[in-house]
């Protein structure tokens, strides 16, 4: 083959992958992300078919992950900590090595399907929350006992600020002018000013929280105590928890979810096994369905009208019908998925 027609080949193999990306965003009018986290890559999934569209190499031990409103750009937390669940003697996790380099938070193009750059982190970043209009990411710097402010624009953090011991939900509040950060070991919320990063107080809640989400009017949150086998809820004006809602026995309570019209909360359980729905005017567990082995990640369709969970050690995402509340398909994915969210296809 001579090198004109190697070029005409060239050209045409580059023509037709074009084609089939076009082809393929045309066909898809949602995309599921799906961490893996010890594969160390992120899944997209097509939010119409459920048919996997590419599988993305992003860093070491890929977990907190949030895309864009327009679904241009997404996000990940990578971490070079080793892996220390609660079962875990801490001399044993101490022993470990880390490799600090590989902290940082991943800016993905969808499209291209490329990491454009690794953003600073501080230490073993879990989760964040991204304020999408002034540009500032808030991350739970979890070995450290710590938050970070990051910003997007100038690629650079602007300040580190304590938290409760070992850090791991992030919620910034709708307004956008304060985040909760979840203290898995002293069983608390660190509310901080998204501007000044100035502590503005804690909140007792229940044991080991781990994810918290807010109401769209800002007026009421809702954490997931893990230890606890509870959701807090929490009156956010005056900074206290105010009511529990108990779950099933067996329930480790982590992710949650709310609906569209704010009447249902919906919480994977973790090594429970189950995603329940919660009626938030009875506050009673009206719903409860065997997922997989250990959801954490939950995430809703755009639409409302289905769940996915993180199911980590069947390495695979169920897909709920909340109509019927029955799982109706499972998704194959990377090793030990741990979050997932849905955006908008780019």
């Amino acid at each position: 083959m001579n090198n004109l027609s190697r070029r005409i080949l060239s050209q045409a193999c580059l023509l037709g992958a074009l084609f089939f990306t076009i082809t393929a965003c045309a066909q898809v009018s949602s995309v599921i992300y799906v961490t893996n986290e010890d594969s160390n890559s992120v899944t997209m999934i097509s939010g119409d078919t459920h048919e996997v569209i590419a599988t993305i190499p992003v860093g070491k031990r890929p977990r907190g992950i949030k895309v864009s409103p327009d679904g241009s750009v997404f996000y990940v937390a990578l971490s070079g900590s080793p892996k220390c669940p609660p079962t875990m003697d801490d001399e044993v996790c101490e022993a470990m090595t880390a490799d600090k380099a590989a902290d940082g938070i991943a800016e993905v193009n969808p499209l291209t399907r490329e990491v454009v750059r690794i953003l600073p982190s501080g230490s073993d970043p879990e989760q964040f929350d991204v304020n999408w209009e002034t540009g500032k990411l808030y991350v739970s710097n979890e070995d450290t006992h710590t938050a970070t402010i990051l910003d997007l624009n100038q690629g650079e953090i602007l300040m580190t600020i304590p938290t409760g011991l070992e850090p791991e939900g992030v919620r910034l509040a709708p307004d956008g002018s304060f985040f909760y950060v979840t203290g898995e070991v002293a069983s608390d919320i660190t509310v901080i000013d998204a501007n000044s990063g100035a502590e503005i107080t804690r909140i007792k809640v229940g044991l080991r929280p781990r994810d918290s989400l807010f109401t769209a009017d800002g007026s009421t949150a809702y954490i997931s105590a893990e230890f606890g086998a509870l959701i807090n809820i929490i009156d956010v004006a005056s900074n206290t928890a105010t009511g529990e809602i108990s779950l099933p026995e067996g329930s480790l309570p982590m992710g949650l979810v709310i609906s569209p019209d704010e009447s249902t909360l919906y919480v994977a359980n973790g090594r429970g096994q189950t995603v329940v729905a919660i009626d938030l005017a009875s506050r009673e567990v009206v719903n409860s369905v065997v997922v997989g082995p250990r959801p954490w990640g939950l995430a809703m369709s755009i639409d409302g009208t289905t769940l996915y969970s993180a199911n980590g050690p069947s390495d695979d995402i169920s897909v709920i019908d909340i109509a019927s509340f029955e799982v109706i398909s499972k998704i194959q994915v990377g090793e030990t998925p741990w979050g997932v969210v849905v955006g908008p296809a780019p």
